[in-house]
């Protein structure tokens, strides 16, 4: 890793303790991910310096005080805008979470990936305030409820909605047989026979209601619980075979292209402040 002035690592990253939000406070000097896309909202706050990234076919700036607001499969990197290098805070958060406040609508998408709007700073404010400890589950509660409701607040509602109402009682029984299918993996046919819907609708629906489609759901259901148990100190190989990979290159290559990092780096960065 490169010096900061002072003898400090310019690179370092933290994790917050697992809990239904992953949330991580970080500093880079300059390239930080490459192009990478993942099936959570990732939303966070810049405190420091000048964040830069390429998403949704523009190039965005975000200064102190900005709220990023990274939608659920859209592609996007990340890089210091100057010298002085970034900081931030991030936290990923699943759509099935935002699902529960929001009862079934399609999710809510911010135009752009940055909002100063003061209710939206508020509620990312409370959930990333410390990263010391676990969240109070009902301070957790609370915080997803209120994100979810500022989220709608300053979604574009012209974005896309689909032409049908998307079953959520349908694509609800799919997410919960795919949260269970990490190890073992399932077929479209069940899943299929499962929502009671062929395989095109359900996969409209779900990815109206959840981001993303059922084989990258599972997908990153697996990077998640692989993330968690490298940042618990398991080796590479052991963390690929408990999160349901087919080995650690697999875990690699879908890791690199989840996070913009290798699985190595992560680790790395983990141990560096």
């Amino acid at each position: 890793m490169a010096e900061a002035k002072g003898g400090m690592k310019s690179d370092w990253l933290i994790a917050s303790p697992p809990s239904r939000l992953e949330r991580i406070e970080a500093h880079f000097q300059g390239h930080a991910y490459d192009m990478h896309r993942h099936d959570s909202f990732a939303i966070g706050l810049t405190l420091n310096g000048v964040q830069s990234f390429h998403y949704r076919r523009g190039y965005r700036h975000s200064l102190p005080g900005t709220v990023l607001v990274l939608h659920p499969d859209e592609p996007h990197d990340g890089h210091a805008g100057d010298a002085r290098g970034f900081h931030y805070r991030m936290l990923y958060i699943e759509p099935a979470l935002i699902q529960s406040a929001l009862s079934g609508q399609p999710l809510p998408f911010v135009a752009g990936g940055l909002c100063r709007e003061p209710r939206l700073a508020s509620a990312v404010q409370a959930l990333l305030a410390t990263l010391d400890g676990a969240l109070d589950p009902l301070e957790e509660s609370d915080g997803i409820a209120e994100l979810a409701d500022a989220l709608a607040a300053n979604g574009d509602a012209r974005r896309g909605s689909p032409k049908r109402v998307p079953d959520y009682v349908a694509a609800q029984r799919v997410r919960e047989r795919l949260d269970a299918a990490l190890a073992d993996g399932v077929s479209l046919e069940e899943l299929e026979a499962l929502a009671g819907q062929p395989r095109w609708t359900l996969s409209r629906d779900f990815r109206a209601l959840f981001g993303t489609s059922p084989y990258r759901y599972l997908t990153q259901r697996r990077l998640a619980l692989a993330r968690r148990q490298i940042a618990a100190g398991i080796g590479l190989a052991e963390a690929a075979h408990a999160a349901g990979f087919a080995d650690q290159s697999h875990m690699t290559r879908a890791f690199g292209r989840t996070y913009g990092l290798s699985p190595a780096r992560w680790r790395r960065l983990l141990g560096t402040r």
